[in-house]
């Protein structure tokens, strides 16, 4: 099979099931930026590579369960509404989230001022991936007839991928700077 269709050439694109759209399409956008925030994840998540600290292999996997939900995301937003979708989100998708967002923000210091994106190369690749989540939620809130959990998934992933930085950084040993002068 070869990777190149020439089918996209004139400015459309295939969803799920063979529906053509616009390639600018909100769903495109949408389901790309989804893509992208995966592909940052996937970023951030290569410099730990030769990083060591306890939870490594917990967070690895529960890193794959999160990665593999945000594809599942992107299936949903790129299957036109009136057909089934092969990769359906669940709600224990977004309970993997909160379980975990619960158990690492206990390990963290609480927050007295807000923090400025950065750290180890995986932290500051965890803030850079939030930031494309919260582009896909507002991408995603404007697809016509979009699952509720896809916004939900969303919006708790950002916090997820927030307090994961957080909890990177600290088990790397990495100082969170705060705004000047806070």
């Amino acid at each position: 099979m070869k990777i190149y269709t020439k089918t996209g050439d004139k400015g459309t694109t295939s969803l799920v099931y063979g529906t053509r759209i616009p390639k600018d399409d909100i769903r495109v956008e949408a389901y790309g930026t989804c893509d992208e925030a995966n592909s940052a994840i996937g970023q951030a998540l290569s410099f730990l590579n030769e990083a060591s600290f306890q939870e490594k292999k917990e967070v690895e996997e529960i890193f794959h369960i999160v990665q593999t939900a945000l594809f599942h995301v992107g299936a949903e937003l790129s299957t036109p509404p009136s057909k089934e979708v092969k990769w359906k989100l669940k709600e224990e998708d977004i309970d993997v989230l909160e379980h975990t967002i619960d158990k690492w923000d206990k390990e963290l210091p609480p927050l007295n001022n807000f923090i400025l994106p950065g750290g180890h190369p995986a932290g500051a690749g965890l803030h850079y991936a939030r930031t494309v989540v919260r582009r896909a939620e507002r991408c995603a809130v404007s697809v016509e007839n979009v699952n509720p959990l896809v916004l939900s998934y969303l919006n708790r992933l950002s916090d997820f991928l927030f307090v994961a930085a957080r909890f990177i950084n600290l088990r790397l040993n990495e100082n969170e700077k705060t705004l000047h002068g806070s």
